[in-house]
């Protein structure tokens, strides 16, 4: 089944507060749906089809708690990436006239809850099989992540002041974000000169954590014609696993490799053809490993391309997370997948700041990763978006 011109994102918005000490999380999410319904200009009883993820407390509350009337629901939990692999699945229930209304939300409170995210060991189940083998060891995200970086300096001369490349392209576009946590714009010296999370990752080279949230409409083509705002299409969708294969783990890949080229070959297109890319940014080796793997360049050479202001909207070549990113901007919930697609559709629209919109985008990547870190099991989920 493809998905071209079968189902189009006609709504979006992304929670302003990155503090939520006076709201629940059920709140969030009723906010930012609410938010979205009016960009779309539909209604809560224009809704048949809810996809969420664990961050939805108990999923079906949360459809009582919205007053939705549903023909299809969907709780796919795939961590940061669920949000991007939603509209997936959105478009793949529309094509297949399960629903004509799709509504997808986010929403948390770490912040306000003084979560520690990556540098406490993190169970989401004790009775899944790999606890009783690794939690002892107390292996945290970022210990694992940081693995990744030492490993892709290791084979490929990656460098501290390449990664820290990432974080300065980020703040760069932050700048011009009113809601962004961090609004100031950083050099690669401030960047490699921050502490030690875990070796050779630094405080600068780690997401914001932030209480928030967001959500996107998904509709019907003809739905879609009928309503004010600009087409945006969903042109191809691709999601993936990777796990730890016994041991015989490669540190340097990500899963996007296989999501990255199934949704590019559905779309029709290559990652040349990209003209902004909304790109997972937990820590700053998440995105350069997900650069590589989606084909903006060869194995290796992440470094040298993310340099000297390779990401930056109106300098560099390929124009990245231009809300500020989770690196700067919003992390909600610690699942960062939502606000890529938000931002994508931002700058398909020409919606996006002045001094960071991409002129003429007409082809736009999402794509998230999500799970225990690069080097063990982990899912990747991508996006092709086009404005008609």
């Amino acid at each position: 089944m493809s998905l071209r011109s079968a189902a189009y994102i006609a709504g979006i918005y992304e929670h302003p507060t990155r503090k939520a000490a006076d709201k629940s999380v059920v709140q969030l999410h009723a906010e930012s749906a609410l938010g979205a319904l009016r960009d779309a200009g539909l209604s809560i009883a224009d809704v048949d089809g809810y996809f969420c993820a664990g961050d939805t407390p108990g999923g079906i509350q949360t459809v009582e708690y919205l007053g939705l009337r549903l023909r299809h629901f969907d709780a796919t939990e795939a961590g940061g990436a669920s949000y991007v692999m939603d509209v997936g699945h959105a478009a793949e229930a529309i094509a297949a006239g399960k629903c004509n209304v799709a509504l997808i939300t986010l929403g948390g409170r770490p912040r306000s809850e003084g979560v520690a995210t990556g540098t406490t060991p993190r169970i989401y189940n004790a009775s899944s099989p790999d606890v009783p083998f690794e939690a002892p060891f107390g292996a945290t995200v970022v210990n694992m992540y940081a693995m990744s970086a030492a490993r892709h300096m290791y084979e490929y001369g990656t460098t501290g002041e390449q990664l820290a490349w990432i974080k300065v392209a980020a703040s760069h576009h932050a700048q011009h974000n009113p809601n962004a946590l961090l609004r100031e714009v950083v050099t690669v010296a401030d960047v490699v000169n921050s502490p030690v999370i875990a070796d050779p990752l630094r405080r600068l080279d780690c997401c914001v954590i932030t209480d928030g949230g967001g959500a996107l409409i998904v509709v019907r083509e003809d739905i879609a014609r009928s309503l004010k705002q600009p087409l945006i299409k969903v042109r191809g969708s691709g999601e993936a696993i990777k796990h730890s294969a016994g041991g015989r783990i490669i540190a340097t890949a990500s899963a996007a490799a296989v999501s990255g080229a199934t949704a590019f070959a559905e779309a029709g297109i290559k990652p040349s053809d990209i003209d902004y890319a909304s790109i997972y940014d937990s820590f700053t080796i998440t995105t350069l490993i997900q650069i590589e793997d989606l084909g903006f360049c060869a194995k290796g050479e992440g470094g040298r391309f993310v340099a000297d202001g390779n990401l930056i909207s109106g300098i560099g070549k390929l124009p990245f997370n231009t809300d500020g990113g989770g690196l700067c901007n919003n992390h909600p919930a610690n699942r960062g997948g939502i606000t890529k697609v938000i931002e994508a559709v931002r700058q398909l629209r020409g919606e996006a700041h002045p001094k960071v919109q991409v002129p003429d985008c007409r082809l736009a990547l999402a794509n998230a990763i999500g799970g225990a870190a690069l080097t063990n099991r982990h899912c990747s989920a991508t996006l092709i978006l086009e404005r008609e």
